[in-house]
């Protein structure tokens, strides 16, 4: 069964049943001492992308906007039954050449991480993936605010939804995450590790 732990801010962890550790756009939060297999990062700002903070195994991977859109398309990566994706994503402040979301498929668990954006066109086409657990940013600041991302998860149709990076230069706000309005809404603070079903 997979773990996700949120870390907070728009930092995750994830470990698959048989030990492998993925990290999502390290930066914020505990939770580092597992040696990592995967390291995604949306994009290269500074409160998504600190790698020192992340132990790497000797074959660790780490996929960054780079590698992510290399030959100008949305790249896949394939990793002995890990499936990973690069997707749009893009708003004001992040440029769609610089930046990604990712899918991944984990142990038959289908994840979307939203990455630092707003709505995206391709999002809709999301929704045929019949996606288990959607992760949307959500701040309001430097992203899109909680009501633009309830209206992504709409689009998306995930069974569970969850709301991070809620507030700039904090873990998590309660208070947000508990007003959002969006459907089969799934409540993780910071610290807190559940498993993930499909």
């Amino acid at each position: 069964m997979v773990k996700l732990l949120y870390q907070g801010h728009g930092s995750t962890r994830f470990v698959t049943q048989d030990g492998r550790v993925i990290y999502v756009d390290p930066y914020a939060g505990e939770g580092y001492d597992k040696p990592a297999d995967i390291v995604l990062i949306t994009h290269d700002h500074p409160d998504h992308n600190q790698l020192d903070l992340v132990t790497q195994n000797d074959d660790c991977k780490v996929i960054t906007h780079k590698e992510a859109l290399a030959g100008g398309k949305y790249n896949c990566f394939s990793f002995d039954g890990i499936a990973v994706e690069a997707v749009e994503a893009r708003n004001f402040l992040h440029n769609p050449d610089k930046c990604v979301g990712f899918l991944m498929l984990l142990d038959g668990v289908r994840i979307y991480c939203s990455g630092d954006t707003s709505k995206t066109k391709h999002m809709q086409e999301l929704a045929k993936l019949k996606i288990d657990y959607a992760l949307f940013c959500g701040d309001g600041v430097y992203n899109m605010d909680p009501k633009e991302a309830a209206e992504c998860a709409e689009l998306v149709g995930a069974k569970h939804n969850i709301l991070i990076h809620v507030k700039p230069q904090a873990l998590f706000d309660l208070s947000k995450a508990q007003k959002w309005t969006a459907p089969n809404k799934l409540i993780i603070q910071p610290d807190e590790e559940i498993e993930l079903k499909n």
